[in-house]
């Protein structure tokens, strides 16, 4: 009891009154992040990414370079989650250190961000299971939707997100012991697809081969290989690895969150950097067919060029191997999907009490479970109407809408963990530390984690094909990355609303004591 005690004596003197039900454990709270990160949903879903924007290369090379730059961000945070505990996590930071102004971003940049996660796990999870049930039932394949499988996978999208809100709105400890299951299942699971991949195939690629093998199928000439068209492959590694700040989030429903929510960020990058790399080489490993994996024709290759199904699928067959990869990624991301509306509702609710969202009285309510239900459905509801470009196939038949999405939250949630971990670099000695700290290496740590994220800000909202690109002669809306319209266009949307009206009511967190 002493220690519920403790948790909400430091909520107090950051100025709330607990609110939220305090169930979570410390395991509970690194599991939401884990579960977020799911190495089953990234390494899957945005595979085709890193394949075709660079080949292996960008894989065995590229995710454990971009996993250390990640890690450093994560313990940049985890020093800020140690010193305020609470449910508005960055945006909160970002207030206490820079004023109102950097609050007001950063928080809609993390909402931006956290909704785009909601809406591009949902997708990726919706065109798998699309998938398994086109195998099991041919039927399905070719009469539902009339056959059509861009409007097949919304529909199913549309399913799965009404799943996931039902199951948030349920109970907060509910949602703990999910996210328990979740980590076990993300362990297991992975482990069990690892060895079929080096158990079923008859062959196998080479070592050397997965090191320095590489392939451009972007369109762009190869002599932008090195500079362009490989860091394009990154966002495999970078959108994998995002979310953590959930444990961040649930501070406010965790014990002792001052050492266990600064613990869950920077743990859960650590063992999903290692198990996602473990698991990524074993698609390499396995990917013997290049090319039919290559393959844009959907006669020979009805999986889409790049994709992991296709290497899946040429390695594994049709049958009980291949099956089985497929329903384990996908309860993973269903799981993952879960975990993400749970971030993102309470961000929403931590940021409605503060008086920043339209509407907020109704966004900061809790039900008699201590769940924040209208911040929930809100969530779910913006995560659909953002994916729905999606019903719109782009030439290559790549789904274009839904990596613009995946850009749009790399780029929300990285500016907004950017701002924070700057305010703290600028604050210098000036910033009083919590029991986790970085001691003196916050200097080069907080210096190198800026860097990284401007860099891959500006790459992301690049175009990821010539067809996409403006004044180029095939050039189409398809094919476009509208990362920077939606980003851009909320940031230049939020500078306006800051400058009329935001200023002048807009102070920052307020106390609930």
């Amino acid at each position: 009891m002493s220690n519920l005690q403790d948790d909400e004596k430091r909520l107090a003197a950051l100025g709330y009154k607990q609110e939220l039900d305090r169930s979570w454990s410390g395991f509970s709270n690194f599991a939401i992040s884990f579960s977020i990160i799911s190495i089953l949903a990234g390494c899957f879903t945005t595979f085709a990414q890193a394949w075709n924007n660079g080949g292996p290369v960008a894989i065995s090379i590229g995710w454990p370079l971009i996993s250390a730059f990640i890690l450093i961000i994560g313990f940049c945070m985890s020093e800020l989650a140690s010193a305020y505990p609470t449910s508005g996590g960055i945006y909160w930071w970002a207030s206490k250190l820079g004023g109102a102004k950097a609050g007001f971003f950063t928080g809609w940049l993390n909402l931006i961000g956290l909704v785009a996660v909601v809406a591009s796990v949902g997708y990726g999870a919706a065109s798998f299971l699309n998938i398994i049930l086109g195998a099991q039932w041919p039927s399905y394949a070719t009469s539902f939707m009339g056959g059509d499988y861009i409007k097949q996978q919304f529909a199913v999208f549309l399913l799965i997100i009404i799943f996931v809100t039902l199951v948030n709105i349920y109970s907060g400890h509910l949602l703990a012991m999910i996210n328990n299951i979740s980590v076990w299942w993300h362990v297991f699971g992975a482990a069990l697809v690892i060895g079929i991949l080096v158990v079923v195939p008859e062959k196998h690629q080479s070592v050397s081969w997965m090191f320095t093998e590489q392939i451009n199928n972007s369109g762009f000439g190869d002599n932008s290989y090195w500079l362009y068209v490989l860091p394009l492959g990154f966002l495999l590694t970078q959108y994998t690895i995002t979310g953590f700040d959930a444990s961040a989030h649930l501070s406010e429903e965790t014990h002792s969150a001052h050492m266990t929510a600064a613990k869950g960020i920077w743990k859960s990058i650590f063992y999903s950097a290692i198990g996602g790399y473990i698991l990524l080489m074993a698609f390499l490993y396995a990917a013997t067919n290049t090319d039919v994996i290559n393959s844009f024709d959907p006669a020979v290759n009805p999986f889409g060029g790049g994709s992991v199904i296709a290497v899946l699928y040429t390695s594994l067959g049709g049958g009980l191997a291949f099956k089985t990869v497929m329903i384990i990624t996908t309860v993973g991301q269903i799981f993952c999907v879960a975990a993400c509306v749970t971030s993102c509702s309470r961000m929403m609710f931590a940021f409605s009490r503060d008086g920043a969202v339209p509407g907020g009285e109704r966004w900061k309510k809790v039900n008699k479970h201590r769940v924040p239900v209208n911040a929930v459905l809100i969530s779910s509801l913006v995560g659909v109407i953002i994916t729905l470009p999606a019903l719109w196939k782009s030439p290559t038949g790549a789904p274009t809408a839904f990596y613009a999405v995946v850009s749009v939250a790399v780029i929300g949630l990285y500016l907004a963990f950017m701002i924070p971990i700057y305010l703290r670099l600028k604050a210098g000695n000036k910033f009083v530390p919590g029991e986790w700290n970085n001691g003196k290496k916050y200097k080069w740590m907080n210096t190198l984690a800026v860097a990284e994220i401007a860099i891959i800000s500006v790459y992301f909202i690049l175009p990821f094909a010539p067809a996409g690109t403006p004044g180029n002669k095939d050039f189409t809306w398809t094919a476009v990355n509208y990362a920077p319209l939606l980003t851009g266009g909320a940031l230049i949307i939020l500078w306006i609303w800051w400058q009329l009206s935001a200023k002048k009511w807009f102070t920052g967190p307020k106390h609930t004591i």
